[in-house]
């Protein structure tokens, strides 16, 4: 009987440990949602239980703190954005063809839009970026990643002559306020602002 209590352990073990996954991306998704709408100040343990209809403790154990709370929903937020913009882009060749597609998939993702407060940053960045700490410092990171990956593209495209030459960071740092702009008139109702925001890009991919 101890020897089949033995052999069965690691596999209720395994359960649990995909169940508590399963719901932690439950919760950090919807924290994501939430945190587009209202910004990571918004979040509490708490109102996440209630949404979701769990427990507080159950989601306390998961997550300890609202600031780690905040910190897995920032990589949550991270990951369902690579999924849905920085992937597909990346099978598009490099340079510009893919510049216009991360472009072009950022303006999707703002437009459909993924979470329902449009772009995460938008609404998260502004909430924390005078507040140093681990979550700001996680916000800013990624921030540098996704300029740093449009600066690469657009230097990549200068680099084997498919556009003319400009400063890639300059290029990149003025992408991103365009898209964030983008993001802003879409949450306003304008209809056009998808349209202005590709026209503006193509203008920083005129062929070298």
């Amino acid at each position: 009987m101890n020897e089949l209590h033995r052999a069965e352990t690691p596999g209720r073990t395994d359960l649990r440990l995909v169940r508590g996954d399963r719901t932690r991306k439950a919760i950090t998704r919807h924290a994501a949602d939430v945190a587009s709408l209202e910004g990571l100040s918004g979040l509490s343990i708490g109102r996440l239980a209630t949404d979701l209809g769990l427990s507080k403790s159950g989601v306390q154990t998961l997550f300890g703190t609202k600031e780690k709370l905040q910190l897995a929903t920032v990589e949550a937020a991270r990951e369902a954005f690579l999924d849905e913009v920085v992937g597909p882009a990346l099978t598009s060749p490099p340079g510009a063809e893919r510049l216009r597609s991360l472009t072009e998939h950022w303006i999707a993702y703002a437009s459909a839009p993924l979470f329902p407060g449009g772009c995460f940053w938008a609404a998260s960045l502004p909430d924390f970026d005078s507040r140093p700490g681990p979550v700001r410092d996680a916000l800013a990171q990624q921030r540098r990643d996704w300029l740093a990956l449009l600066a690469g593209e657009f230097r990549r495209a200068v680099e084997t002559g498919q556009i003319a030459e400009a400063d890639a960071e300059l290029a990149a740092f003025q992408i991103d306020a365009v898209l964030l702009g983008t993001n802003t008139a879409l949450r306003l109702g304008d209809a056009a602002a998808a349209d202005v925001a590709r026209r503006v890009v193509d203008g920083f991919l005129t062929p070298g």
